[in-house]
């Protein structure tokens, strides 16, 4: 045996008597191969035996380590090899220490002896201390389990984890500490859970001392660790969470930081936690808010394509005003984007900032890098698998040969992603070889456009329903082999069969008529309603076509054509007399103009921005058909994100409309009430009501029994807050308004009505079900004042 293998030997027994004499001091070893000195053998030596030798107890199977080895007897000593063996028996899991021992003799073999020294198995885990919650839910919480490899770090890890899970649940006092017991004879170690709960605490009230800028209100709207109210036990807020308050802190040294106190200091050593009582707690945040900085003198530099002024005009952030880092960095990336907008796209801003100490104000500095102008060279797309490229190319704001707009790149990216067809998009410049042109690559990853739903259902207006649809928003008439889908069309198809309703429709729309950017559509349709508790039953049967044609960006035009047969029939005794006077069909031919702006980020779930519809109706006339009249009707919606923390949104609905003329039939009056309306009061029972006594149409002798007449102006609001409880549950609050008047033009608020309530949203099969129970506020005498559950699908707006 060689010198260099000697002394390997002599270290590897020197490092054995160590680990039986200081194990705890390799029972912490991190899992890495150890570096092994050796002399590499002769390049033609092959491997003679492999023996594996366990150090301690053997409680890991020969075979577990010979299947994770490439080395085999017979073959070459492969230094390569073996380094990749030692790594793949490492990372079993199963070892504390790993050598591989070498043994030359003649005839160029070289005996390998494989030295493991197994970790330690878990015997069992057990808990001490607890009393709050079940030893079941705390073993979700680990991953330390029986007759796995002991690992401390794991261990360690589970008792932060046991820690958190204690906060989460309310015991922010909580501690837990852990044992190993380790024994040598058997191998096997138990580990004990020391843990002590504590009481079960609810955050009484958040203070703050040392803010003179930002008032407490403002601040306890910036974290999430709130005090408890009668709704956390639904938002989960109320307890105090180590991460979730360490993100608070931050979060609070940006807020003053953006009030131009960039000194500010929040020492969480500093942080007061008093219990007026055991289950009772106030946090005192101190704050050291340090000088308040302004926006200095501002200079523009290394601008030749721009004046100093058309740049001065693009900020936000001027002299005298104070200083706010999200607002500096904004303005840089304006700037940007005015030399992006001319093809400038690697144009850079860099801001420098230079505080004046004796002023208290920050002088800025935007330095450009203006960069090479740029024109578009070609169009590449990647991972439309489905959709054709000609359905991507036609909705871009910019091509081939035109300059690279940053803007219209940005514009082009909304327009795909308002399509729904993706899941995601991204557009960059892509380099080229050719000078002053860049490729605009376009990465798209297709999303779900097609739905085949059947089953049954509930719902407010009907007790039971049966249907069954398919819809396809990607639709492609004429390509079979992909399924009917690719060329961007819309083909819907539904049949609905229930307690008071049946309904068949069949639509379709071509988004580029004519490879214009004009969309053609039509829709078939047949329904029959029984309404008002049965009073009457109402048939639908008719035909749509229209143009929609976006005008400019994010605001479409609509014009459409209806000609439809009314037929009212089985008209009860107890209806109001101007609907028995319209028993029998009509035709209705109508034309309808609806301009719509729509900044929604989804449909489903809307989180923030809004839609803005307006409708005008023109009816009979030079169109033909018994009704004769012109409706004016305007409907907005607003999505506002509050908190990020269980995705908070406050929407408001409102709506207002008009009809008026010769003749407005019964059916095309307004009425509210029901779920997509005033949610505390059955459908359609919000309005004049026969022999009300506000109205003076009723003619005399007839009963005045209550029942709805409908009228020609309305107006309404909603305002509603949701937050997520567990995914895919949302809860609402909600607060519902609004008026119905006889006649037209009369916008008088004083009949109205109002309710609120709460309810619950459930995705089911990618729609809402929302859940509601709305409670009236104010009533006309024939409604009824008790509450009124409601259940509906599809999103309000």
């Amino acid at each position: 045996m060689s010198y260099v293998s000697c002394l390997l030997f002599a270290s590897a027994c020197a490092l054995a008597f160590l680990s039986t004499i200081v194990p705890d001091a390799f029972a912490q070893a991190p899992a890495q191969p150890p570096t092994i000195a050796v002399t590499p053998p002769a390049s033609d030596a092959r491997v003679g035996t492999i023996t594996v030798k366990f150090v301690g107890t053997a409680n890991v199977n020969e075979q577990v380590v010979r299947a994770n080895m490439q080395l085999t007897e017979g073959g070459p000593v492969d230094e390569a090899l073996i380094d990749r063996d030692i790594r793949a028996l490492y990372r079993t899991g199963q070892f504390e220490l790993i050598e591989f021992k070498r043994d030359t003799r003649s005839g160029g073999l070289v005996d390998i002896q494989v030295e493991l020294t197994p970790k330690f198995r878990v015997l069992r885990v057990d808990f001490t201390g607890i009393d709050k919650i079940k030893r079941k839910r705390l073993e979700r919480e680990i991953k330390t389990r029986p007759n796995l490899a002991l690992d401390e770090r794991q261990v360690k890890e589970d008792a932060q984890k046991l820690k958190e899970f204690y906060q989460k649940s309310g015991y922010n006092q909580a501690t837990v500490n852990y044992t190993i017991d380790r024994d040598r004879n058997s191998g096997f170690g138990t580990i004990v859970f020391q843990i002590s709960e504590g009481e079960k605490v609810k955050i009484k009230r958040v203070d703050f001392t040392g803010n003179e800028h930002l008032p407490t209100k403002k601040l306890r709207k910036v974290m999430t660790t709130r005090k408890w109210n009668i709704f956390s036990w639904i938002t989960d807020t109320g307890r105090l969470r180590d991460e979730a308050f360490d993100e608070d802190l931050e979060k609070l040294r940006d807020a003053f930081r953006e009030e131009g106190l960039l000194d500010v200091e929040i020492d969480p050593a500093k942080i007061r936690y008093e219990y007026p009582s055991a289950k009772k707690l106030v946090i005192t945040i101190p704050v050291v808010e340090g000088r308040q900085y302004h926006v200095g003198d501002i200079r523009i530099t290394g601008n030749t394509l721009y004046t100093t002024d058309e740049l001065r005009a693009v900020l936000r952030q001027t002299t005298g005003k104070i200083f706010a880092p999200s607002l500096i960095d904004k303005d840089a990336r304006n700037l940007e984007e005015t030399y992006g907008k001319d093809g400038y796209i690697d144009a850079r801003v860099q801001v420098i900032r230079r505080p004046n100490l004796t002023t208290g104000a920050i002088d800025l500095e935007y330095a450009f890098r203006e960069g090479e102008k740029y024109y578009v060279e070609s169009i590449k797309l990647e991972g439309n698998t489905k959709t054709k490229s000609i359905v991507i190319l036609r909705e871009l704001n910019i091509g081939p040969g035109e300059v690279f707009n940053i803007q219209r790149m940005n514009i082009s990216k909304l327009r795909l992603e308002n399509t729904r067809f993706f899941e995601e998009v991204n557009m960059t410049p892509e380099a080229t070889n050719i000078p002053g042109r860049r490729n605009l690559k376009i990465a798209v990853r297709e999303g779900r456009t097609g739905n085949l739903t059947f089953g049954a259902g509930f719902s407010t207006l009907d007790s039971v329903i049966l249907f069954a649809e398919v819809s396809q928003s990607n639709f492609d008439l004429f390509h079979r082999k992909s399924l009917f889908q690719g060329d961007g069309q819309k083909f819907r198809l539904r049949l609905q069969v229930g307690s008071r309703s049946n309904e068949a429709i069949l639509s379709f729309e071509e988004p580029w008529f004519l490879e214009r950017e004009l969309a053609l559509g039509f829709s078939l349709y047949r329904t029959s309603t029984d309404y008002d508790n049965q009073l009457y039953n109402e048939v639908r049967t008719g035909a749509n076509v229209y143009l929609r044609k976006r005008l400019i960006e994010l605001i479409e035009g609509k014009i459409g054509y209806t000609i439809e047969q009314v037929e009212m029939r089985d008209i009860d005794s107890d209806a109001p007399w101007n609907l028995k006077a319209e028993e029998g069909k009509q035709d209705v031919s109508k034309l309808t103009f609806t301009l719509l702006r729509d900044t929604r980020d989804r449909l489903i779930n809307t989180s923030r921005g809004n839609r803005v519809e307006f409708t005008t109706t023109y009816a009979g006339g030079a169109l033909g058909g018994d009704a004769d009249y012109y409706g004016l009707e305007l409907r907005a919606s607003q999505y506002i994100p509050t908190f990020e923390t269980l995705n908070q949104v406050l929407s408001v609905i409102g709506r207002v409309g008009v009809i008026d003329g010769d003749y407005v039939p019964y059916f095309d009056q307004y009425f509210l009430g029901g779920p997509s309306t005033l949610r505390g009061f059955e459908y359609r029972q919000v309005g004049p009501k026969q022999g009300d006594g506000i109205y003076d149409h009723t003619p005399s002798g007839t009963d005045g029994n209550g029942e709805p007449m409908g009228g020609k102006s309305y107006g309404m609001l909603s305002i509603e807050y949701t937050f997520d409880i567990v995914e895919p549950l949302r809860f609402a609050v909600f607060y519902d308004a609004g008026f119905v008047n006889r006649d037209a033009y009369d916008f008088d608020p004083s009949h109205y009505n109002d309710n609120f309530g709460f309810g619950i949203r459930i995705m089911i099969m990618g729609a809402p079900l929302s859940l509601d129970y709305g409670i009236p506020i104010t009533s006309d005498r024939f409604n009824d004042s008790g509450g009124q559950f409601n259940f509906s699908f599809g999103t309000r707006f």
